[in-house]
C-alpha cells in the first residue's frame, strides 16, 4: 500500500544543491529529499511518501497517523533493517518524468 508516513526532521544538510534530511520515524532514521518542503527545519515533521517529504504537519497530526499507521500493521517496511536508509539519491533526480500520450477518443 502507498502511504505518506509521518517523522520527525532530526537534521538538515544540502546533498548537491538538494535540500535534504534525516527524518526519524519513531526511532527509526532515513534520509528523505525536503526539495518539495524546502522551508521545513530540524524538529518539524513532515509527511513522507518514497523518500521525499511532502508536507509540513504539527506534531499531535504526526502522532495520530503514526498510532493509526501502527495500528493497521503497516509501519513494517520501515522496520526492515533498523539503521539510516541510504534515500534518493542524485540519479532519481535526474531521471526524465513519463511521458503521457493522449489518445483519440
Amino acid at each position: 500500500m502507498c502511504l505518506g508516513i509521518p517523522g520527525r526532521i532530526v537534521d538538515t544538510y544540502q546533498e548537491n544543491d538538494m535540500p535534504m534530511g534525516k527524518v526519524d520515524f519513531s526511532g527509526i532514521q532515513k534520509r528523505i529529499c525536503l526539495a518539495h518542503t524546502p522551508a521545513a527545519t530540524t524538529g518539524q515533521y513532515v509527511i513522507v511518501h518514497v523518500g521525499f517529504s511532502l508536507q509540513v504537519i504539527d506534531e499531535d497530526e504526526a502522532r495520530q497517523v503514526f498510532n493509526f499507521l501502527e495500528r493497521m500493521n503497516e509501519l513494517s517496511e520501515l522496520r526492515s533493517d533498523g539503521e539510516v536508509d541510504s534515500g534518493p539519491d542524485s540519479s532519481d533526480f535526474a531521471k526524465p518524468a513519463p511521458t503521457i500520450r493522449e489518445t483519440d477518443p
